[in-house]
């Protein structure tokens, strides 16, 4: 066992300097625990922010004016009016998302206690955006229609009081949930694509040969691809958590670093064991990217970081329960944005341990396979 270990050791030092010595993986390490989660994070907003609003206004009355008035920054830009002939030509040019249309007689009607409609056009081509403004819209012209019929500043009294109150993203900003969701994305890109990479780079420079000769095992060669790839992977996520995230973005990490780390070396087990195993199907680099490429866009996709497992199919909710990412992105996000503790993401990590565990026996028989043949 000692000498197994210091095999597993010596090669994965051998790996480290590999990695050392090539800029191009280098230089993508840090490209992608750097500016690429800070390019999503702020790039890629889902919530309503500097709208642009139009409104036309055949009442010319106080309660329009309110309206108006209380469409504000940072969710919409100040509206701009603009005639009723204009309507259709600023909606299919895609001036405006969102246009306001005050028939004549608004107020009185409203005074009288008739329900007078109000158009309001939405372009849906952003539908995040279109969605959640048209809402935003919605609140605001019931507000200020409640408060000028109570002739107050404050609402008319309701039976029902509702107060929300948001967990864990307060301001609800995208950004919060796009950076952290983009490290834990690059956790599982990187530790498939540097260990098949290690694999090809084996091939391709012939030193495969030169490990055939040695005393070592197929699993000592696999563990120390295994843990020299994860820990730069490891320490690569640690300080986009901490420099990036947390220091540049201004996103709180509510839970343990330590555990996240913990439950992070279980995945890396089970994700770099698949890399490896998708790298003995292929020859090249070329190859090794092309097939790796739709493993990660579908357990990008359907793992839960992306859009939540709610709202996929439920045979397919079933499928993913066999990715290691499933599981993964349920224990990062507990950890990172609810702060739970390990009685709450036990049984996420016990699933990553067995899965880990299935991915690299099997990894292993076909590496051992692989250099029987070579």
């Amino acid at each position: 066992m000692r000498q197994w270990l210091a095999n597993v050791y010596r090669l994965g030092v051998k790996e480290l300097r590999s990695l050392r010595a090539d800029p191009v993986l280098l230089v993508l390490i840090a490209y992608v625990f750097s500016v690429a989660v800070y390019a999503v994070a702020t790039g890629a907003r889902l919530e309503v922010i500097n709208a642009s609003v139009a409104y036309v206004d055949l009442d010319r009355s106080d309660l329009s004016g309110r309206i108006i008035g209380a469409i504000l920054p940072p969710e919409f830009d100040t509206p701009e009016e603009i005639p009723a002939t204009d309507i259709a030509k600023v909606m299919d040019s895609g001036e405006f998302v969102f246009v306001l249309s005050f028939p004549p007689r608004f107020e009185a009607d409203v005074l009288a206690g008739l329900q007078p409609s109000l158009q309001l056009n939405v372009d849906a081509t952003a539908m995040v955006q279109a969605g959640n403004g048209a809402v935003f819209l919605q609140q605001i012209i019931t507000g200020e229609i409640t408060k000028f019929v109570a002739r107050s500043d404050e609402a008319s009294a309701s039976s029902i009081d509702i107060v929300v109150t948001a967990q864990f993203n307060p301001n609800l900003q995208s950004t919060w949930f796009a950076s952290v969701m983009q490290v834990i994305n690059n956790i599982t890109i990187l530790s498939v694509l540097l260990t098949g990479a290690a694999m090809i780079r084996e091939r391709e420079h012939g030193t495969i040969e030169h490990l055939l000769v040695m005393p070592v095992t197929p699993s000592e060669i696999m563990v120390a691809k295994i843990w020299a790839n994860g820990l730069a992977i490891i320490i690569g996520a640690i300080l986009s958590l901490w420099l990036v995230v947390q220091g540049i973005l201004g996103v709180p990490i509510a839970g343990s670093i330590s555990l996240f780390i913990a439950g992070s070396v279980l995945y890396l087990v089970s994700v770099t064991g698949l890399g490896i195993l998708l790298a003995t199907f292929t020859t090249s680099m070329a190859q090794f990217g092309l097939l790796a490429l739709p493993v990660l866009v579908i357990m990008n996709l359907l793992s839960g970081s992306t859009t939540p497992m709610e709202s996929i199919p439920l045979w397919l909710q079933y499928v993913m329960q066999a990715a290691p990412s499933t599981h993964f992105v349920a224990f990062a996000q507990a950890i990172l944005y609810r702060g739970a503790g390990l009685e709450v993401v036990w049984a996420d990590m016990a699933l990553m341990t067995v899965l880990g565990a299935a991915f690299f026996v099997v990894a292993l028989m076909r590496f051992r396979q692989t250099m029987a043949s070579a």
